[in-house]
């Protein structure tokens, strides 16, 4: 293992290590925002350190469930409309310094009909995001440390790009086989597992690539942990 390498490797076991506490107090708080007449909504979600859910099921907009410690800072829902575009940020502060003394748990549902482009920026922690189903323009996902599942499968009408920036832990992603994925992957310690995909080098893609009207493009770069595409 190189110089580089070994960084990664012992930087990746420090941010891994860190525990939340079980035992303390915790907070429960709902939130929703009421869809309005915006013909897309940019979502920026901003969670220091914590797990995060995301899926559908919402006649809202957004529907927010936040659980976390008393020595957490309170979830911030800030959402604004102009000129047909909707502008939409949840946020709670706190890094993966802090990840020993709090716990903070994201439950969060969209519309799936409204045209989402979806930012998710996450020191550490674990990330669930069961995004197929919801009307997405385009996703970036950046997580620091931490497993990451990201389930694609969906019958989309219009094709989207999606990036992954993953610093270190697993990365499984969920990709449809009926409709075209042309992915981009590489990691720098870790084994990369491919499912029902071609491949050539460290570009992936499935049989329905040229024959789809529409098609998701997919790049992930991880550092530290294994990558697994799945097409199903």
């Amino acid at each position: 293992m190189n110089a580089k390498g070994a960084f990664l490797l012992a930087g990746a076991l420090c941010l891994c290590g860190c525990s939340f506490r079980d035992d303390e107090p915790k907070q429960h708080e709902s939130q929703t925002v009421d869809r309005d007449n915006s013909e897309f909504v940019r979502v920026k979600l901003d969670l220091g350190g914590g797990d995060l859910k995301v899926t559908g099921g919402t006649d809202k907009l957004a529907a927010a469930e936040f659980r976390y410690g008393a020595a957490a800072p309170k979830p911030e829902v800030h959402y604004s409309s102009a000129a047909g575009r909707g502008d939409l940020t949840i946020a709670q502060s706190g890094n993966t310094s802090s990840l020993s003394h709090t716990s903070k748990d994201w439950d969060l549902r969209f519309n799936q009909d409204v045209p989402l482009e979806i930012e998710v920026h996450m020191g550490g922690g674990d990330a669930h995001l069961d995004l197929g189903r919801l009307t997405l323009r385009n996703l970036d996902v950046d997580l620091g440390a931490g497993d990451l599942d990201l389930d694609l499968r969906g019958a989309p009408k219009k094709s989207y790009d999606v990036r992954v920036s993953h610093g270190a832990g697993d990365c499984t992603v969920r990709v449809p086989s009926g409709v075209g994925v042309e992915a981009q992957a590489s990691g720098g310690i870790g084994d990369l597992h491919a499912s029902g995909l071609h491949h050539e080098g460290n570009r992936y893609f499935n049989d329905a690539v040229g024959r789809s009207p529409v098609t998701i493009h997919l790049n992930v770069q991880s550092g530290v942990g294994d990558i697994k595409l799945i097409a199903e």
